[in-house]
């Protein structure tokens, strides 16, 4: 996983400087969380992808991850997201 999100960030890092050039202060954060989706589930996860402009107005990325993480029993510390 960590070798798709390096390529990923590579990647997109790449093509913003390309179509954007003059956009300055723009970087990717450290880390980053995977879960995975069983087949059963496509459909649910691609209208959450879909709607998520209008749930992110009410829930932020972050509060959404940690509830992700507490719903699949992840131990974490808060001080260590988001940095």
């Amino acid at each position: 996983m960590s070798d798709v999100i390096r390529d990923m960030k590579a990647g997109s890092s790449a093509w913003q400087t390309r179509v954007f050039p003059k956009l300055e202060n723009s970087s990717w954060q450290r880390g980053y969380a995977a879960f995975t989706v069983s087949a059963s589930m496509v459909e649910q996860v691609r209208r959450y992808i879909a709607n998520q402009p209008v749930h992110h107005r009410k829930h932020t990325s972050q509060d959404e991850l940690i509830k992700m993480l507490r719903a699949n029993e992840i131990d974490f510390d808060e001080k260590y997201l988001f940095r």
